[in-house]
């Protein structure tokens, strides 16, 4: 499955949806996004997972380290509507801490 993401930029605040399966293949992918959005100074990041039905470890990588680099530019970044199997590798990994995660 291809990854799509679509991003929408209010002044300091961004929506990304994020649709297909994240991994090792794709991440880059995520990452050059959540980067970028960091490096233009966005200061809040809600990235939509609803569509998003796996994710590995370098995907859950890659929104740690933006999440990360968010934070210390004095931003945050919050995961909203994870899938089951997301929610449940974020939980099993002990990173959802690392953001702010909305569930439903």
């Amino acid at each position: 499955m291809s990854l799509t993401i679509h991003t929408t930029v209010d002044d300091t605040r961004a929506h990304v949806d994020v649709a297909g399966e994240v991994d090792v293949s794709n991440a880059s992918e995520l990452s050059e996004v959540l980067e970028g959005l960091v490096d233009d100074g966005v200061k809040s990041v809600d990235v939509s997972m609803a569509s998003v039905p796996y994710i590995d470890s370098t995907g859950i990588g890659v929104l740690v380290g933006a999440a990360h680099k968010m934070s210390e530019a004095g931003g945050e970044m919050t995961l909203s509507k994870p899938q089951p199997n997301v929610l449940r590798v974020l939980t099993l990994l002990g990173v959802g801490t690392e953001f702010h995660v909305q569930e439903g």
